[in-house]
């Protein structure tokens, strides 16, 4: 087992790939009680077409989400009641690109750990069963269709893309959830929950040995092939301008997006993504000059903010919030961008946010669940996270503004928005 030890963060991580190609990190903290672990495989809500045994797949959006839920059910029951008889609080997620499952305890920790291996890596679904939760899904749905803040991201999202499935809701629709089957959730299984697709990540007061030693003896020995996967291929252009949508609010709300390059997998991921977020607060952060014009002006509230999102092939920015006037709103932004780009960043507001955004990252390692799902996400995407600081030592303001420069043109624009009935 390789173990790193990271100067300027004060933290190790120890490191060993099994033989079966499960990645295990593991980040001890000798003086706390709680520990946690996230398992975690490279499969999301945009892996809908991929090949399995030479044979290309194409499953119903949503499918990832659903499989997340069903992974819970064993021969003896449910997993989620199992962990948390035993002292663990657990849960999982899905995300575009990621499903991880975790818990975290104080005690009966390596019991715990060997019960989420087993379930995650055993599936178990009926034809009943998986029935029975289209409808509980099916209403989840229902409700977020209801939500504006869902309706005006999804619809920027399908603005943005035309083909990419970036465009996809993780959720699915009630429709596309209709045509999963058991043997299509057995199918997604084996080709995406192998130990060679997966990562497992243990923070805490444990020992490495013993938890490396639980993952070779509870995972099966084989890890599986990689699985190729077809995100669709995307167009430079955005695929539509403008989207609206009338729903019972009481105030216009907007979003505003920006089709940006992806980057490719490496450290360059991790920096791009830091550049795109210090863009994101020298632009749109609550003291920036254009911030506080428009907020005097009247145009926005203290609703508007902005991020800046990677996914696999995909990067965008966006800014919203609640305006009577959005078309203003996003003309003054690709304003305020272009001449940042071309008059150059202040250079005491450039060493502000810098310092804050720093901060942020590292206040970020304060998280058990922060450092496991970044290492986790780090590994798939091929970069080391507790290496931020050296990869932030390298970006200039020239960076910044260059990434203005290109990406947030108006050509690359679109405005989602919803209005009143």
């Amino acid at each position: 087992m390789k173990q790193t030890f990271y100067e300027r963060l004060g933290e190790a991580v120890c490191r060993e790939t099994l033989p079966n190609g499960l990645r295990v990190n593991i980040v001890p903290k000798r003086d706390y009680a709680k520990s946690y672990a996230f398992f975690a495989t490279r499969y999301g809500g945009m892996d809908t077409r991929f090949c399995l045994n030479g044979r290309w797949l194409d499953t119903p959006a949503g499918i990832a989400h659903y499989l997340e839920h069903k992974m819970f059910d064993t021969k003896e029951g449910n997993a989620l009641q199992e962990l948390a008889k035993n002292g663990a609080e657990p849960n999982a997620f899905t995300s575009n690109a990621i499903t991880g499952y975790y818990f975290d305890s104080t005690t009966h920790f390596e019991e715990n750990l060997e019960i989420l291996l087993s379930f995650v890596s055993i599936p178990y679904f009926t034809e009943e069963s998986v029935a029975k939760e289209q409808g509980i899904i099916g209403q989840e749905i229902r409700m977020i269709e209801d939500n504006p803040d869902w309706q005006i991201y999804t619809r920027m999202m399908k603005a943005l893309y035309a083909a990419s499935t970036a465009r996809t809701s993780i959720a699915g629709t009630v429709e596309s959830i209709s045509h999963i089957t058991a043997e299509t959730l057995y199918d997604c299984h084996k080709a995406f929950y192998t130990p060679s697709n997966m990562v497992l990540t243990v923070v805490g007061n444990v020992d490495p040995v013993h938890v490396v030693d639980i993952a070779r003896r509870v995972l099966p020995r084989e890890g599986g092939p990689a699985i190729p996967r077809d995100y669709g291929t995307e167009p430079a252009r955005v695929a539509e301008r403008e989207t609206k949508l009338a729903m019972e609010v009481s105030c216009p709300q907007f979003l505003t997006g920006f089709k940006c390059t992806p980057a490719e997998d490496g450290e360059g991921y991790m920096r791009q993504s830091l550049i795109g977020d210090m863009a994101c607060d020298i632009l749109l952060g609550d003291s920036s000059p254009l911030y506080l014009r428009l907020y005097d002006q009247g145009l926005i509230n203290t609703s508007f903010g902005g991020a800046y999102e990677m996914m696999p092939g995909v990067a965008y920015l966006y800014a919203g919030g609640d305006s009577k006037d959005a078309r203003a709103v996003t003309a003054e932004i690709q304003k305020e961008a272009r001449r940042l780009a071309e008059e150059g960043i202040d250079e005491d507001f450039y060493q502000r946010v810098r310092r804050a955004s720093f901060g942020s990252n590292l206040r970020g390692l304060n998280s058990f669940e922060n450092i496991a799902v970044s290492l986790s996400e780090g590994y798939f995407h091929g970069y080391d996270p507790f290496r931020f600081p050296q990869v932030f030592d390298t970006i200039t303001k020239d960076d910044i503004t260059a990434f203005l420069r290109e990406n947030l043109t108006a050509d690359r624009a679109v405005l989602s928005e919803i209005v009143p009935k």
